[in-house]
Protein backbone atom coordinates (compact mmCIF):
# COMPACT_ATOMS: atom_id res chain seq x y z
CA UNK A 1 0.00 0.00 0.00
CA UNK A 2 1.03 3.34 -0.84
CA UNK A 3 1.34 5.96 1.35
CA UNK A 4 -0.36 8.98 1.26
CA UNK A 5 1.60 12.45 0.63
CA UNK A 6 0.37 15.35 3.02
CA UNK A 7 0.75 18.79 0.74
CA UNK A 8 0.93 21.79 3.18
CA UNK A 9 -0.80 24.76 0.80
CA UNK A 10 -0.12 28.60 2.02
CA UNK A 11 -1.46 31.43 -0.12
CA UNK A 12 -3.50 33.91 1.42
CA UNK A 13 -6.14 33.69 -1.86
CA UNK A 14 -8.67 32.03 -0.87
CA UNK A 15 -10.23 31.65 -4.32
CA UNK A 16 -6.68 30.21 -5.13
CA UNK A 17 -6.43 27.40 -2.14
CA UNK A 18 -9.69 26.15 -3.58
CA UNK A 19 -8.03 25.69 -7.17
CA UNK A 20 -5.13 24.54 -5.80
CA UNK A 21 -6.47 22.27 -3.45
CA UNK A 22 -8.92 20.42 -5.69
CA UNK A 23 -6.31 19.74 -8.30
CA UNK A 24 -4.22 18.66 -5.30
CA UNK A 25 -6.29 16.16 -4.44
CA UNK A 26 -7.44 15.07 -7.63
CA UNK A 27 -4.28 13.32 -7.69
CA UNK A 28 -4.79 11.81 -4.78
CA UNK A 29 -2.38 14.13 -2.07
CA UNK A 30 -4.13 15.34 1.38
CA UNK A 31 -3.92 18.82 1.05
CA UNK A 32 -3.39 20.86 4.74
CA UNK A 33 -4.66 24.40 3.90
CA UNK A 34 -3.04 27.80 5.82
CA UNK A 35 -3.98 31.16 4.52
CA UNK A 36 -0.75 33.12 6.31
CA UNK A 37 2.29 32.28 7.55
CA UNK A 38 1.45 32.48 10.84
CA UNK A 39 -1.10 30.30 10.80
CA UNK A 40 1.16 27.52 8.41
CA UNK A 41 3.80 27.59 11.74
CA UNK A 42 0.63 27.12 14.03
CA UNK A 43 -0.30 23.86 11.95
CA UNK A 44 3.09 22.59 11.95
CA UNK A 45 2.37 22.43 15.64
CA UNK A 46 -0.60 19.39 14.43
CA UNK A 47 0.99 17.75 11.87
CA UNK A 48 4.05 17.70 9.88
CA UNK A 49 3.34 17.55 6.44
CA UNK A 50 5.67 15.75 3.15
CA UNK A 51 6.32 19.03 1.52
CA UNK A 52 4.85 22.58 1.62
CA UNK A 53 3.38 24.98 -1.68
CA UNK A 54 4.18 28.82 -0.52
CA UNK A 55 2.70 31.48 -1.92
CA UNK A 56 5.65 34.23 -2.55
CA UNK A 57 3.66 37.56 -1.53
CA UNK A 58 1.08 36.93 1.11
CA UNK A 59 0.73 39.10 4.54
CA UNK A 60 3.78 41.31 3.09
CA UNK A 61 6.08 41.36 0.20
CA UNK A 62 8.66 38.72 1.31
CA UNK A 63 6.30 36.46 3.80
CA UNK A 64 6.92 33.29 1.28
CA UNK A 65 10.69 34.03 1.54
CA UNK A 66 10.45 34.54 5.25
CA UNK A 67 8.00 31.17 5.76
CA UNK A 68 10.56 29.12 3.52
CA UNK A 69 13.25 30.22 6.18
CA UNK A 70 11.24 29.28 9.03
CA UNK A 71 10.25 26.02 7.63
CA UNK A 72 13.71 25.18 6.78
CA UNK A 73 14.45 26.09 9.93
CA UNK A 74 12.32 23.26 11.65
CA UNK A 75 12.25 21.07 9.08
CA UNK A 76 15.41 20.92 6.78
CA UNK A 77 14.81 18.01 4.70
CA UNK A 78 10.97 19.12 3.90
CA UNK A 79 10.93 20.22 0.40
CA UNK A 80 9.05 23.69 -0.44
CA UNK A 81 7.62 24.55 -3.75
CA UNK A 82 7.87 28.55 -3.75
CA UNK A 83 4.37 29.48 -6.02
CA UNK A 84 4.80 33.61 -7.13
CA UNK A 85 3.12 35.59 -10.00
CA UNK A 86 5.34 38.43 -9.16
CA UNK A 87 7.61 37.99 -12.57
CA UNK A 88 3.84 38.76 -14.09
CA UNK A 89 3.03 41.64 -11.59
CA UNK A 90 6.31 43.62 -11.13
CA UNK A 91 8.44 42.66 -14.30
CA UNK A 92 10.98 41.11 -11.72
CA UNK A 93 12.33 37.95 -12.40
CA UNK A 94 14.11 35.42 -10.34
CA UNK A 95 14.86 31.48 -10.28
CA UNK A 96 16.37 29.02 -8.23
CA UNK A 97 18.98 27.97 -10.55
CA UNK A 98 22.43 28.76 -8.92
CA UNK A 99 23.17 27.83 -5.68
CA UNK A 100 23.35 31.50 -4.74
CA UNK A 101 19.59 32.18 -5.72
CA UNK A 102 18.74 28.80 -3.71
CA UNK A 103 20.43 29.47 -0.70
CA UNK A 104 18.90 32.57 -0.62
CA UNK A 105 15.51 32.26 -1.02
CA UNK A 106 15.57 28.52 1.04
CA UNK A 107 12.68 26.69 -1.72
CA UNK A 108 13.76 24.15 -3.47
CA UNK A 109 11.13 25.10 -6.61
CA UNK A 110 9.98 28.37 -7.77
CA UNK A 111 7.12 27.96 -10.02
CA UNK A 112 5.52 30.93 -11.45
CA UNK A 113 1.19 30.74 -11.97
CA UNK A 114 -0.51 29.93 -12.76
CA UNK A 115 0.27 26.11 -12.43
CA UNK A 116 -0.38 23.66 -14.11
CA UNK A 117 -1.62 20.14 -12.35
CA UNK A 118 1.03 18.06 -14.37
CA UNK A 119 3.65 21.07 -13.61
CA UNK A 120 2.53 20.48 -10.04
CA UNK A 121 3.14 17.10 -10.14
CA UNK A 122 6.20 16.47 -11.76
CA UNK A 123 7.23 19.02 -9.41
CA UNK A 124 6.76 17.14 -5.90
CA UNK A 125 7.35 13.55 -7.66
CA UNK A 126 11.06 15.09 -8.20
CA UNK A 127 11.68 16.41 -4.24
CA UNK A 128 10.08 13.43 -2.80
CA UNK A 129 11.76 11.11 -5.17
CA UNK A 130 8.60 8.93 -5.92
Amino acid sequence: MQKVITVLLVDDDQDFRLQQRVMLEALKYKVIEAESAASAISTLEKQIPDIAIVDLMMEEHDSGFTLCHNLKKRLPEMPIIMLTGVASETGLAFNVKTREEHRWIKADALLEKPVRAEQLQQEIKKLLKV
